[in-house]
């Protein structure tokens, strides 16, 4: 198959959509129905995948939900650093949202795409040594909590990177975390960990974090790629990875928790399959765990554009879960 001729096939459509149902022509010129069979989750789109057109000012972020309908999506997953830029146009970041998300919603209900989740960054350390520092960070979490609840999302997302020390950093992150989920409760937001850098992304310690606190808005966002826990000298991000966790191994142990999922993806070969990744084989335990909810598209590549990874991802998903057993 000529990946060419896949991405053009793709495009064409990305503008329609998702439908249940296409129609045939038989010889005699008579239109049949062909039922498709569906995926068991739903798609969003990660605003992530569209991060350097935003970062570059190329493209607005309040335009995200406009791009996710004209590329057939029926789910958005927000991404609070790119609107940290417009944000700090005003004087604090509660007059900025309280400015910043009418927008946002009225451009979801417009465009008619699901608000799912809020990818919250640079809101402090939830697994500080430190109590204060967790407990500042909790605060600074708060405001996407809110925010969440607004657009009608269902959760945040969250990073847990903090104690250079495991035992000090299960500890905090119990603390930490399990304070931002007694918040979310209030709310009834749901505060998801995603495997995302240091501790966080070794999942048998992660769960052991989030069984601990227990609570029901509590969980994990499995993440398909993300699984390296040491970096070349001892660098958190832009380093190669020198030591990672078994990412099947990783997904199989994070989703009894999972209240979100996102495939990650980096590169395709010419059949359109995912060349660093067994999607069969990790959607195959995404549906044996019993998830039906919203599977977000991020695209990291460098192979590709924006668009064309995000719909080749798009592709393989739907693909890839129709040949499931």
């Amino acid at each position: 198959m000529n990946i060419k001729l896949v991405l053009a096939a793709l495009i064409s459509v990305a503008v329609l959509s998702c439908k249940s149902e296409k129609k045939t022509e038989k010889n005699t010129n008579e239109s049949v129905v062909v039922a498709e069979k569906q995926p068991f989750f739903k798609i969003s789109l990660a605003q992530w995948s569209l991060n350097e057109a935003i970062r570059s000012g190329e493209m607005d972020p309040l335009d995200f939900a406009e791009k996710a309908h004209e590329m057939g999506f029926e789910g958005i997953e927000y991404v609070s650093q790119l609107y940290t830029p417009l944000m700090e146009t005003y004087k604090n970041d509660q007059v900025a949202l309280d400015s910043i998300l009418p927008k946002m919603k009225a451009k979801s209900e417009e465009f008619e795409v699901k608000n799912v989740l809020i990818m919250v960054d640079g809101e402090g350390n939830l697994a500080a040594a430190s109590e204060s520092e967790r407990n500042q960070a909790v605060e600074d979490h708060k405001k996407w909590v809110d925010a969440a609840k607004y657009l009608g999302c269902h959760a945040i997302r969250v990073n847990l990177i903090g104690a250079a020390d495991k035992e000090i950093w299960k500890t905090s992150a119990i603390d930490g975390l399990g304070k931002l989920a007694d918040y979310g409760a209030t709310q009834n937001i749901e505060v998801t960990v995603e495997n995302h850098g240091g501790y966080s992304s070794n999942a048998a310690l992660l769960m052991e974090v989030i069984n601990t606190i227990d609570k029901e808005n509590c969980g994990t966002l499995p993440d398909f790629g993300n699984f390296c826990i040491e970096r070349k000298n001892g660098e958190m991000w832009d380093a190669p990875c020198v030591k990672e966790y078994d990412k099947y191994k990783g997904i199989e142990e994070m989703m009894p928790k999972a209240l979100a999922v996102s495939a990650k993806t980096y590169d395709f070969n010419e059949a359109g399959e995912e060349t660093s990744m067994d999607f069969t084989k990790i959607l195959q335990i995404v549906k044996d765990a019993g998830y039906t909810g919203f599977i977000g598209v991020e695209y990291e590549g460098e192979n590709h554009t924006p668009e064309e990874g995000i719909l080749l991802t798009k592709e393989l998903l739907i693909k890839t879960a129709q040949n499931l057993k």
